[in-house]
């Protein structure tokens, strides 16, 4: 990164931690790699535990909030505090926004860059149509929103997109410009003791030394397909399939996921991590694993996909998904209708294939793995080239 050029950067997300997702942490890596050479500001809503702002090697600034009707999210309004946000974010003398997601928070974002006569970049992180359609199932107000949406993406100077098949569904709901595309990294690096550390994960989960491991990394939330995997488990133990399942997070459809693993007598074969926010077991928890399970059709990059990569653990996608159309199927990962027969027969055939699965799980090492500093870079440029006109 061009440590002659110092900019001030206002990152712009309306979601951040305490709360986690996969755009909490692009966006928290993204800030800690930046602000080696930069000044970066993070500014998101008041998630109610701010204690731990002061850990993180930049600034976070807050803005008034209150929760959600529904979901886990919350929302930024005028009466909480935008107007006066507005006023003390405009002092911060910014050279550079860049919004990370188009709702209030990414629109003062857009105003304060107006104000200031900056330019302003957003990043497209998420298909904003299926987590509305968790919340109204009418098309008409799904649309309508979409194009309140694209309004914002269309007010930036640069768009931002993660996975270069997005573009095209942008289009489909408004969005008019041309995106550029960089794609999402990971913090996480190949372990070095592997033997320690897939002994660990035996010990602690009581896997045996052979025994075939599943794994799912992500929200527990019905748009990521965790139904859909539950009847695949149970589809794979009807057949005497022999292994076990690991599902990783936490989230809104947790309670009813585990009823329907109960109700299908996989108690004995499935397990619950819960959150997990030590990295290196996470690390130990991909390199043990034979599989990662990702049928979601929502997701626009997926994390853990790379986060697989790095640590040789290859996945089963969805044919027609935008993270599906990423991969090279039988080359750094592996495909698969969407159907519970089809999914279930993928698994048995990959997993009995050894000499394949080898050959995928390095293919995806060589060719997924990026880091955040390489990301960073990226928009660092993007950032220069984009101030230069």
């Amino acid at each position: 990164m061009n440590k002659n050029k110092r900019l001030k950067i206002g990152l712009f997300i309306d979601n951040f931690y305490p709360a986690i997702d996969g755009v909490v942490i692009a966006v928290d890596n993204i800030a800690r790699e930046l602000s080696e050479n930069n000044d970066v500001v993070v500014v998101a809503p008041y998630m109610g535990d701010n204690s731990k702002d002061l850990d993180h090697h930049y600034t976070i600034k807050r803005v008034g909030s209150i929760p959600m009707p529904v979901g886990e999210y919350r929302i930024v309004t005028h009466k909480f505090g935008f107007s006066n946000s507005f006023k003390e974010l405009v002092k911060e003398n910014f050279d550079i926004i860049h919004i990370h997601s188009p709702f209030n928070i990414g629109k003062l974002g857009l105003k304060v860059a107006k104000e200031l006569n900056i330019p302003c970049i957003c990043t497209v992180h998420t298909r904003f149509d299926y987590e509305i359609k968790r919340f109204t199932k009418n098309e008409y107000i799904v649309k309508l929103i979409m194009k309140g949406l694209m309004n914002v993406f269309n007010a930036c100077d640069k768009c931002i997109v993660v996975n270069e098949f997005l573009e095209e569904e942008l289009h489909e709901f408004g969005y008019k410009k041309k995106s550029i595309t960089i794609y999402n990294g990971t913090d996480l690096v190949p372990i070095k003791d592997k033997e320690k550390a897939i002994a660990f994960v035996n010990k602690l989960h009581n896997f045996k030394k052979d025994e075939i491991v599943l794994l799912f990394v992500g929200r527990l939330i019905d748009i990521k397909n965790i139904f859909f995997i539950a009847d695949v488990l149970k589809k794979l133990k009807e057949d005497n399939f022999k292994f076990k399942m690991v599902f990783v997070g936490t989230g809104p459809d947790e309670n009813k996921l585990k009823s329907i693993i109960s109700n299908y007598k996989l108690n004995d074969v499935v397990y619950f991590t819960g959150k997990v926010t030590d990295r290196n077991y996470l690390s130990a928890l991909y390199l043990r694993s034979n599989l990662l399970l990702f049928p979601s059709l929502m997701d626009t990059s997926s994390l853990v996909r790379i986060e697989a990569a790095v640590n040789e653990t290859p996945g089963l996608f969805i044919t027609d998904s935008l993270v599906g159309k990423m991969i090279k199927d039988d080359y750094n990962g592996f495909n698969s209708k969407m159907d519970v027969n089809t999914y279930e027969k993928r698994i048995i055939e990959v997993i009995s294939d050894k000499k394949l699965l080898t050959k995928v799980s390095e293919n995806a090492k060589k060719t997924l793995g990026i880091s955040w500093k390489e990301v960073s870079n990226q928009i660092y440029k993007l950032y220069l080239k984009t101030l230069k006109k």
